[in-house]
């Protein structure tokens, strides 16, 4: 099986020193001692699962066992060329290994044999089993390789996709014109009571939370507006800027210089403030 495996296009020589050949009618088989033609040329295909192959002739059609006589009251039946519509185990052949020969066995025990003698039967192939001493080395054939194999390219697997990260695009101030010109950041105001209500403190080193209100185009905060909170775990202006920039999604943000930047520490209610 190996030396198939190996092989694209075979020629096969019998024990009469003979190549297996098409007939030019497309249906039977026969043997000659010119094996340069194309008729002596079999494409092989494989069959992993069933340990077997198939051997197509140059006019596209199976080597196939068939269940005819070659003559009658003879036991061995004919070898012919056939396309069937589906393929079944007539066409299928396991190579049975024998020193540096091969035997080609059909699926119920019988060999494809290259036979001698006087005419009709010199030069006929059938599949059979030999039973004479005589006939024993007539199943075994000699395999020409005429091409090798390729093997099949490993497919190409597309790249793996970039991290999400990696797909968010930051747009600039320009690019959207609902982009807001302005933000305003405070410490908060409001009492213990409403501070419980609205949101919990987080615990000390867990970050700050920035209240803030989104600016219109002109850089208009309006401090009666809805107050948006976030809980801030950096270090300095810039970082806040860019944080507040992911958060809201809106682009590049503007401060206005005389915007003051509350911070609130903690439950401890700790605060800082800075200015651009």
């Amino acid at each position: 099986m190996e030396i198939f495996k190996k092989a694209e296009t075979v020629r096969l020589r019998s024990y009469h020193d003979k190549y297996l050949l098409a007939d030019e009618d497309e249906d039977s088989v026969n043997q000659d001692r010119d094996g340069r033609c194309m008729n002596a040329r079999w494409t092989v295909e494989i069959l992993e699962e069933a340990n077997a192959i198939r051997l197509k002739s140059c006019f596209g059609k199976y080597l196939t066992a068939s269940n005819m006589p070659l003559y009658l009251g003879m036991t061995g039946k004919k070898v012919t060329q056939t396309l069937p519509r589906r393929l079944d185990s007539s066409t299928e052949w396991e190579p049975v290994r024998e020193g540096v020969q091969v035997r080609l066995k059909t699926r119920y025990g019988q060999y494809l044999r290259a036979n001698g003698g006087l005419p009709p039967w010199r030069n006929s192939v059938t599949h059979d089993v030999p039973h004479r001493s005589t006939t024993q080395d007539w199943v075994l054939w000699d395999i020409d390789i005429l091409e090798i194999r390729r093997k099949k390219p490993q497919p190409i697997l597309p790249p793996p996709p970039p991290p999400p990260e990696l797909l968010m695009v930051t747009k600039d101030d320009h690019d959207d014109p609902n982009s807001p010109k302005g933000f305003s950041l405070k410490s908060p105001r409001f009492s213990n009571t409403e501070a419980d209500d609205r949101v919990c403190s987080p615990g000390k080193g867990d970050g700050r939370l920035i209240y803030y209100r989104v600016g219109d185009e002109d850089g208009n905060v309006d401090e009666g507006g809805k107050e948006e909170l976030y809980c801030f775990k950096g270090m300095g202006l810039e970082e806040l800027k860019q944080k507040l920039e992911e958060e809201t999604g809106k682009g590049k943000i503007v401060m206005k210089t005389e915007e003051i930047v509350g911070f609130t520490r903690g439950a401890s209610e700790s605060c800082w403030w800075t200015s651009e």
